[in-house]
């Protein structure tokens, strides 16, 4: 009797919520080409709101603590987008003028071990091997550019570009100006008797949720960063490109920092024509992973999220193939919700007859 107490009391039906989860997705997949602004512009208002309660706290209105938040961001936002555009142009043009000095240097590194493996295996290598590496080498650079001028012709069109722009930042004005009232309703709606786990769960999901993506963008920002500088100090010459690929794909669970390492120490060794260079690249990695697992991990995402790399990288690589990019934004916040069902499910489980007999 007991058990049953504290079960009704604690934890609601999480078969409910599976129902719920499973019929919103419905909806989700149905109607994906026009949720992107939306979801984008509640995600901001979320990342957003800490800022706005604590502006409240000093006796300022939600509309004009709202106001000030959005001026700031915009203050912020746009100086660092035309800064990132013109980095990012700067960066690709030197990769394209760069990229046939560094395949003729890559290829004088590694032709004595292309003449070994040709005398060594005649048979398997019949025609000229670096001929053919050569031919392939360029036919993955013009494959990639096309795929990047065709992803970024067909990408604008996928997220509707315009709609974005123009429907985001309404969406995040008017929701984090009303996400207090948004919450009391939603508390309102609530069935009684389990209200108060329910809402146990969702501040359990918004934890989750907050120490991930609020923590990790920071790391991400602080990454690129360090990378980014520390590769251009090392004397790299993309290394702006690759310190900002490094930072922006360490959402992913370890991705980000082996990615950003391979190309580095690819491109340290074509552009370099000693190991020493090379090392440094490698102490500047090794050293953004110190930092990262020591100090910027622990104090700004936590120990408590709650969500293993594996299934942050399972989310992910799901929302995207199923979704595309509204996948992407939407890939973490769901998968902190299914594992705190999972867990409720778990202790359900555990106290009811079936476990315990």
């Amino acid at each position: 009797m007991p058990s049953t107490k504290v079960q009704s009391r604690f934890y609601v039906n999480p078969y409910m919520w599976f129902v719920i989860f499973f019929v919103f997705f419905f909806f989700l997949y149905m109607l994906r080409s026009v949720l992107m602004p939306f979801v984008a512009g509640i995600l901001l208002a979320y990342l957003l709101n800490p800022l706005t309660i604590k502006l409240e706290k000093c006796k300022i209105s939600r509309t004009w603590a709202t106001v000030i938040v959005c001026i700031l961001m915009i203050l912020l936002v746009i100086p660092a987008i035309f800064l990132f555009l013109g980095m990012v142009e700067s960066q690709l043009t030197l990769l394209i003028q760069a990229t046939p000095k560094y395949l003729a240097l890559l290829l004088d590194k590694i032709r004595p071990m292309l003449k070994h493996l040709a005398e060594k295996y005649p048979d398997l290598f019949a025609g000229n091997l670096e001929n053919m590496i050569k031919g392939n080498i360029g036919n993955g650079v013009k494959l990639a550019s096309k795929l990047f001028q065709g992803l970024i012709a067909n990408g604008f069109a996928f997220i509707n570009l315009i709609s974005l722009i123009l429907i985001t930042p309404i969406v995040a004005f008017y929701m984090l100006r009303d996400w207090d009232t948004f919450v009391t309703k939603f508390e309102g709606l609530l069935p009684k008797k389990s209200k108060k786990g329910i809402m146990q769960s969702m501040q359990e999901i918004n934890t989750i949720i907050a120490g991930f993506i609020r923590g990790q963008l920071s790391v991400c920002v602080i990454l690129g960063l360090y990378y980014s500088i520390g590769l251009k100090l090392v004397g790299l010459e993309l290394g702006l490109l690759v310190g900002f690929i490094a930072g922006v794909i360490s959402f992913i669970p370890y991705v980000g920092s082996i990615t950003g390492f391979v190309l580095a120490v690819i491109l340290a060794f074509a552009q370099f024509n000693d190991v020493t260079h090379v090392m440094y690249v490698v102490a500047v990695f090794l050293s953004g992973q110190f930092l990262e697992g020591n100090f910027l991990t622990p104090k700004l995402v936590g120990d408590n999220v709650g969500l293993h790399p594996v299934w942050v990288m399972f989310a992910l690589l799901a929302g995207g193939v199923l979704l595309g990019f509204l996948g992407l934004m939407l890939a973490v916040p769901v998968a902190a919700i299914i594992g705190v069902l999972l867990r409720n499910l778990i202790k359900r489980y555990k106290m009811s007859s079936l476990y315990l007999d």
